[in-house]
C-alpha cells in the first residue's frame, strides 16, 4: 500500500506535567515542583501524535468535551498533523485531565476521566470497505465505553482488512477484567510491558505469563524499560536492547513511541527484529523531549537527534 492509514481509537486528555519534585506527596504536607508542563496527553493520542510525526497518514477516534482542553487538544493534534475526522464534542461533559508527577524514570498519575468513558463501538469507522489499513487501540481499561466490546471491534476490524495491534495499559482498579482468550487471537500485535502482562496473567514470572497468552497470541511485542523488548511470532522469540539516551528529560510516553516506532515498521511489512529495534528507538527518543511529544517536532528533527545521540543516519523524509 502506497500511503498507508492509521486509525488510532482511544481516550484523549491533557498532561499537567510536575518535574524536579523535591519528595513524594504526603497528606497534610506541600512540596516543590521546580519545572511544570502542559501538553497533549493520553496514551492513545502521544501514539498517534508520533505516528504522525514518523510521517504515517493518521487519523484519531475519540470523544473530548466542549471545553478548554478540548480545543487545546484539537489544536495539538492538528499541529502535530492527526486527522480530527473522527473526533465528537460532547456538550455538557469536560475532558479528561491528567497530573503527573514525574520522578526520574518513574511517575505517579492521578486522571479524571472526563469523556473517555463515552467512546463506542458506534464511533469507531470499522465498517468494510475501509480507508484504513490498521487499527490501534490503547487504555483499555480506561474506557468502559468500548471495554466490554473489545473483541468485537478488532473482529470487525479484520473483516474489514485491517491490521490491529492493542496496548491494554495498567488497569486502576486492578481487576484486569480482559478475555485475553476472546480477544488476542483478532489482535495482531499485543503490547504490553512486564508489569502488565505480569498484572493480567496474574503468573509467577514472566516466563509463566508469556506461557497463558502464548496460545492466543499472533505476535507479541513486550516492552522491558531499560531492558529494551522482546518479540514473540510463531516459532520466532528474540529480545533486542534498548538504546542508551545520553540526556534523559523523563520518561512519560516512552511506551506510546515505542508503539509508534513498531507500527510504522510493521505496517510496511518490515521484520520483526526491525520492528522492535524501531519501537527502541522512538521510545529512546522521547525520553530526551518532555511529555511524550516534545521530542517528535517533525521528521527532520527525530533524524537529527537519532544522528547526534547514536551516530545512525536514519532518513524519516
Amino acid at each position: 500500500m502506497p500511503n498507508p492509514k492509521l486509525l488510532v481509537a482511544g481516550e484523549l486528555n491533557v498532561d499537567l506535567i510536575l518535574n524536579k519534585i523535591q519528595a513524594f506527596p504526603q497528606m497534610g504536607k506541600e512540596m516543590i515542583a521546580e519545572e511544570m508542563e502542559i501538553c497533549l496527553g493520553s496514551s492513545s493520542a502521544i501514539m498517534a501524535a508520533n505516528s504522525a510525526a514518523l510521517g504515517v497518514d493518521t487519523t484519531f477516534c475519540g470523544v473530548i468535551g466542549e471545553d478548554y482542553f478540548g480545543e487545546f487538544i484539537l489544536r495539538e493534534l492538528e499541529k502535530k498533523a492527526v486527522s480530527c475526522q473522527h473526533i465528537t464534542r460532547l456538550a455538557g461533559r469536560k475532558t479528561g485531565c491528567t497530573l503527573v508527577m514525574s520522578y526520574d524514570q518513574d511517575r505517579a498519575n492521578v486522571t479524571y476521566p472526563g469523556t473517555m468513558d463515552a467512546l463506542t463501538i458506534r464511533d469507531i469507522p470499522i465498517e468494510s470497505p475501509t480507508v484504513y489499513q490498521h487499527l490501534h487501540v490503547s487504555s483499555l481499561f480506561l474506557q468502559k465505553g468500548i471495554h466490554r466490546d473489545i473483541a468485537q471491534i478488532f473482529m470487525h476490524a479484520k473483516a474489514a482488512g485491517m491490521t490491529t495491534s492493542l496496548d491494554m495499559q495498567w488497569d486502576p482498579t486492578e481487576q484486569w477484567a480482559f478475555d485475553y482468550a476472546a480477544c488476542l487471537p483478532y489482535v495482531d500485535v499485543f503490547m504490553p510491558n512486564e508489569a502488565e502482562l505480569l498484572a493480567l496473567t496474574k503468573a509467577g514470572s514472566l516466563a509463566a505469563a508469556m506461557e497463558k497468552v502464548r496460545p492466543y497470541l499472533n505476535t507479541l511485542a513486550l516492552k522491558m524499560g531499560k531492558n529494551g523488548s522482546m518479540g514473540i511470532c510463531g516459532g520466532q522469540e528474540l529480545t533486542v536492547p534498548a538504546f542508551e539516551v545520553p540526556h534523559f528529560v523523563d520518561a512519560i510516553g516512552a511506551g506510546d513511541s515505542f508503539n509508534a516506532g513498531f507500527i510504522q515498521k510493521y505496517m510496511s511489512g518490515a521484520p520483526l527484529e526491525e520492528c522492535l529495534r524501531a519501537g527502541n528507538l522512538m521510545g529512546a527518543i522521547s525520553t530526551t523531549g518532555a511529555g511524550g511529544t516534545g521530542a517528535f517536532a517533525d521528521r527532520q528533527k527525530i533524524s537529527e537527534t537519532i544522528k547526534d545521540f547514536w551516530g545512525i543516519e536514519l532518513s524519516l523524509t
